[in-house]
Parts: structure tokens; C-alpha cells; sequence
């Protein structure tokens, strides 16, 4: 085993292969170390994210090296079959690849059992693996910017099906009607791992399938009837966000969350709620309410102005960091951020919405959550205040907000893959300034550079975990900032990570802002403790 850091708080322990991987995965679950808080498998690594105030990071690794690795993972009973139209658009390619005709590329796919290895990329895609040798075959070289939902792909030694329409790098030899991934459902992943999968040819079978005709989602609920606020402006979507969604990893789902957890935990100590309750994340203001009811808000994060207007067309100012008290008829207005990127809005006793696995949190790469705020959304008001304190008067931003125009510095931990890359490309990231782009979103920040980050080579990753705050670096040498709706696994290598205590900080740097990141230690393997 080799153990790489990955976080201040998350190791990737280094395996030979994928049955090395699951059997380590399995002996955790059956014998669990005390401070592991989620473990994330992948085709040859396990990420595990744990406790430092419980367990050292030397211990960690002491406690995982003894472990034995020689236990096989063993398939379930449930078997899943999937019926496939095999016209991919790659399906010539992979039979040119393997040297087979398209009609033996069909039939060795078909007559293959596999099995869900693990889950991740998105909710619902499992990695199977156990399919006839002859049809591995790399990654497209160019990956594709998207590729249908029900889309059955290979790369390498595994199979799989994109649970929903994203960009992908696997080669496409048919596509399935079924639902990978439905909320309706319990689990609402269709692949589970451990299960074990058949693909059947459509064209070849006179089975007719069922097949629900939407998939099913969650929203927020909007009563006219109920306290509530009408969104009269929207610029961008308005987000639900909470604390985070986790325990879900093994469905492949991620933590989401708010970029500026400290921000919205004071967003819900100043009207009294409890510091997890959901609130609405706004990106660059601009946004606009009426309300139906007395309420009490509070504006924190990037500092917009605050105004109200009454029924009497009264306007008065408020400020962000204090409770507001609003009246019947009030319509409130958010101005742009004169730094930062995101305001939490918080009300008394919270928002009527509807948790997804546990959370308030809207994903938004994996379309998990309640929906995005719009233009003309009702925003139902919850109505129980048992869990209420007093309002906060002493709330103030944990840290500066900057501009476009600054340069903020990051302290980065080195690693995984660090040793990925020369030591030109580890100094380009250490030297060079990195500029914010307009491509930046909740799933992550591109960057920019004059230089690109240079590797020893362009060998493939096979999927692992990655963390939020990960800098993942594709084929282009210009990294990408992991921000909480990534996906739970990455095939480019990552050469360091954002520490935890600068996360919210860089939920809140704005398009055209510069990045410096600073190690805070040299890269380096974590060496167990000794016995």
C-alpha cells in the first residue's frame, strides 16, 4: 500500500489492483477504524476522509496496513438486466479497436455477467467489471462534451451507464431506456454494489419492459396558501443549500453544500435557527422578493445592498450580518456584491423544503436537490419554532471578501499526484498567478495561466476520489478547482488540494480574480506508525 495525502483530512491509500481495493473497502465496513467519517473506492485506490481530534494521520495508516487484502469481493444475488439498442456511436471504433466485428462486440457484451465494483463520476453510475477481457479499450482521446442519458459505454476493464446527460470520456456502443438514477425509488440508484449486471439486446428479445416515463424529483414546495415569499427577480439561479449531504457516497453521490459554510452558518445564528438549517444561496445579488407574512431575514456572505420596500412604497436600507423584521407586502432587494461571489439569505424558522437523501442541499452538476429558484418561485415559509433561540447581534464576516481585482492566496496540501508532474509544473503552480474565468461554477473554478502545468507524461488515471478543494489538472495543463458539486470520482490527476480552512474563501472569489497557491508542506507519502 502506498498512503498520499489528499486534504488535511483525507488520505488516498494506494492499492494494487481493484480486488485489493474492495477487499480493503469490505474489512473497513466490517471492522470500522474509530474517526473514518466516508470512504470512496475506486478502480485502485480507497479515499478515505476521517477525524484528526480522533485519529492521527500516521495511525490511520498503521491501523490500515494491517488489514488483509486477500478476501474476494463476492456478488450479490440481485441480478439486474439491462436492455440495450447497441448503436453507439463508438461501437466501430471498439469493434476496431479489438479487432472483433461489431456483431462479436455484441455478443460478447451480452453474454458477459458483471458486476457493480463500486459507484461514482455521477448518482447512479456503477463501475462493473467481470466482462470478457477482449473488449477492454482506453478512453476516447478527446472526450465528448455530452453524452446521453442511458448511454452504455467501456473504458478499460469496465462497463457502465451514464445515469444522465454529462460530458464523458467512454466509448459508447448503445444506449438503454432504463433509469439509472430515480428519487422515486429506494435506493434511487438502480446499481448497487455488489450487484451483479446483463446486458440483453433489444433487438434480439421479445421481452417487453416497463419503463417509468420521467425521472422523479423533489422540490421545493410552493403553496400559495402559506406564509411566503414570491421571487420577483432571479438573475442567476437562487440555490437551497445546507450544510452538506453525506453518508451517500456509495450510491455516487457527493456532499454538495454551501460554498461559504461560515457564512451560512451566521446567516442562521442571526435569525435564530439552527447553524445546518437550509437557506438560499445567491450568486452576484441582483435578487428580489415579496413577502406574504411578518418574517424575520438575514442577508449574510458577499455584502449587497439591502433595501426594502413597503406597501406604501417606503424604502428604507438594511444590513447584512443583522435581522430584518419584514411586514405583509414588503418587497425586499439585493443589489450586486461589491466583493465576493455568494450571499446566504436565512429566515426564521427556516424554508418549507423538502430534504433529498437527508439534505436540503441542491447539487447541481448531479441534479440532486430541491429544484433552482427562478423568477416567479414560492417560497413556502416552515412554521415550527421549536428548535429556535434568540436572534444574533454580533455576527461579522470570518474573512475579507475579495474583488475581481485582487489576487488571494490559497494554502494547498500537496498530493495525491503531485508526483504527476515535473518539478517545472509543480513550480508554475507555486509561482505562476492563476485567473478566475467566466467558466466557474458550483462544481468548480477554472483557471487560467500563461503556462501550463507540465507533466511527465500523459499516461491515463484510472477514476478516483477526488475531495472538494482537489486542483485537478486535464491533458490541457490548466487546472480545475474542485468546488462542492464535483464529482465524487476523476480520471485526470490531481497535484494538491485546497486546505479545509480556506474552502469557504474560495467559494467566494469572483470571474477575473487571481489565485496564488502556497503549499504548506512539501510533498510526500505518509509513513505508518511503527508497531
Amino acid at each position: 500500500m502506498r498512503f498520499l495525502p489528499v486534504s488535511l483530512t483525507t488520505i488516498l491509500v494506494e492499492l494494487v489492483d481493484l480486488d485489493e481495493t474492495l477487499a480493503l473497502f469490505a474489512s473497513l465496513q466490517a471492522n470500522p477504524v474509530a474517526g473514518i467519517q466516508d470512504m470512496v473506492p475506486a478502480a485502485r485506490t480507497l479515499m478515505i476522509r476521517y477525524q484528526r481530534e480522533i485519529i492521527s494521520t500516521e495511525t490511520l495508516a498503521s491501523e490500515i496496513s494491517t488489514r488483509d487484502l486477500s478476501a474476494k469481493l463476492k456478488p450479490s444475488d440481485h441480478l439486474v438486466d439491462i436492455p440495450v439498442t447497441y448503436d453507439g456511436e463508438d461501437l466501430a471504433d471498439v469493434a476496431e479497436l479489438t479487432g472483433l466485428s461489431i456483431e462479436e462486440v455484441i455478443r460478447r457484451h451480452t453474454e458477459s455477467t458483471f458486476t457493480v465494483a463500486f459507484c461514482g463520476f455521477a448518482p447512479g453510475f456503477g463501475y462493473l467489471v467481470g466482462g470478457d477481457p477482449a473488449l477492454h479499450v482506453p478512453r476516447r482521446k478527446s472526450p465528448r462534451t455530452r453524452i446521453p442519458a442511458g448511454a452504455v459505454a467501456l473504458a478499460g476493464n469496465f462497463s457502465g451507464v451514464y445515469p444522465q446527460a454529462s460530458p464523458g470520456g467512454w466509448q459508447i456502443i448503445g444506449v438503454t431506456p432504463l433509469k439509472m438514477w430515480d428519487l422515486s425509488r429506494d435506493p434511487p440508484a438502480l446499481f448497487q454494489p455488489g450487484h451483479q449486471v446483463r446486458f440483453s439486446d433489444m433487438a434480439k428479445s421479445a421481452k417487453v419492459y416497463d419503463l417509468p416515463a420521467e425521472i422523479s424529483t423533489i422540490s421545493a414546495e410552493s403553496l400559495e396558501d402559506t406564509a411566503h415569499f414570491k421571487v420577483l427577480a432571479a438573475p442567476m439561479p437562487a440555490v437551497f443549500q445546507d450544510l452538506g449531504r453525506f453518508g451517500q457516497t456509495g450510491q455516487g453521490v457527493s456532499a454538495s453544500g454551501a460554498l461559504d459554510q461560515s457564512a451560512l452558518k451566521s446567516a442562521n445564528r442571526v435569525v435564530g435557527n439552527p447553524v445546518g438549517t437550509g437557506c438560499l444561496e445567491i450568486t452576484l445579488g441582483g435578487f428580489s422578493f415579496e413577502s406574504t407574512a411578518r418574517a424575520v431575514i438575514a442577508f449574510t456572505g458577499a455584502p449587497c445592498p439591502i433595501s426594502i420596500c413597503d406597501t406604501k412604497g417606503r424604502v428604507q436600507d438594511a444590513s447584512p450580518y443583522q435581522p430584518i423584521a419584514l411586514e405583509a407586502g414588503d418587497v425586499v432587494t439585493l443589489g450586486q456584491p461589491t466583493a465576493g461571489m455568494r450571499s446566504y439569505l436565512a429566515v426564521r424558522s427556516g424554508f418549507k423544503v423538502k430534504p433529498v437523501l437527508g439534505s436540503a442541499a441542491t447539487d447541481t452538476l448531479a441534479v440532486v436537490g430541491p429544484d433552482p429558484v427562478t423568477t416567479g418561485t414560492i417560497l413556502a415559509l416552515a412554521e415550527d419554532t421549536t428548535a429556535l433561540t434568540s436572534v444574533s447581534l454580533t455576527e461579522a464576516p470570518t474573512f475579507a471578501l475579495p474583488t475581481a481585482g485582487d489576487i488571494v492566496t490559497l494554502d494547498v496540501v500537496l498530493g495525491p499526484r503531485t508526483d504527476w508532474f515535473t518539478e517545472k509544473g509543480l513550480s508554475t503552480l507555486t509561482d505562476q498567478l492563476w485567473q478566475v474565468t467566466p467558466q466557474s461554477s458550483r462544481v468548480g473554478i477554472r483557471l487560467a495561466g500563461d503556462v501550463a502545468l507540465e507533466r511527465f507524461d500523459s499516461k491515463e488515471l484510472p477514476s478516483e476520489g477526488t475531495a472538494t478543494g482537489a486542483i485537478q489538472v486535464p491533458h490541457s495543463g490548466q487546472p480545475v478547482l474542485f468546488l462542492a458539486d464535483h464529482p465524487l470520482t476523476g480520471g485526470y490527476p490531481v497535484i494538491g488540494a485546497v486546505a479545509e480552512y480556506h474552502l469557504d474563501l474560495a467559494g467566494q472569489i469572483p470571474i477575473n480574480a487571481k489565485i496564488r497557491f502556497r503549499p504548506i508542506a512539501p510533498f510526500g507519502e505518509i509513513a505508518p506508525n511503527k508497531p
